[in-house]
């Protein structure tokens, strides 16, 4: 990350703190579905605790998207597994840490809009 820094300019973004969320939080989890399937309003995000924080997910999501069209951004670097930030797998939503294939809430729209998207792995 340091080396990209001295070539890029970098904009850190937490969509979940967009669209409303504490931190420190719950875990948070996409029930039986991706980060898609929210957005199609075919699943939900619950935390550990059984609250429904789907809507908090799709405002900081939309939120991040206006920053990264006010930046034209390109490309963006994702949380592995994050229910907003998770590229390629997530977990479940049985907070058993088992994964499967799928993005989160963020990542999904963003790619909808043409960004391309990485993990902090692939830097």
């Amino acid at each position: 990350v340091i080396e990209l820094l001295r070539k890029e300019i970098l904009i850190p973004v937490c969509p979940e703190q967009l669209g409303g969320l504490a931190t420190p939080r719950e875990f948070q989890e996409i029930e039986k579905g991706s980060g898609d399937d929210i957005l199609n309003g075919k699943s939900r995000v619950k935390n550990k605790i059984g609250q429904d924080v789907r809507r908090q997910f799709i405002r900081g999501a939309k939120e991040a998207l206006k920053i990264a069209r006010q930046y034209n951004i390109k490309e963006f670097i994702a949380k592995s597994r994050s229910p907003s930030c998770g590229c390629g797998s997530i977990y479940d939503g049985s907070f058993s840490k088992r994964l499967i294939k799928g993005d989160g809430v963020t990542v999904a729209l963003f790619k909808r809009d043409g960004i391309k998207v990485i993990t902090e792995s692939d830097i």
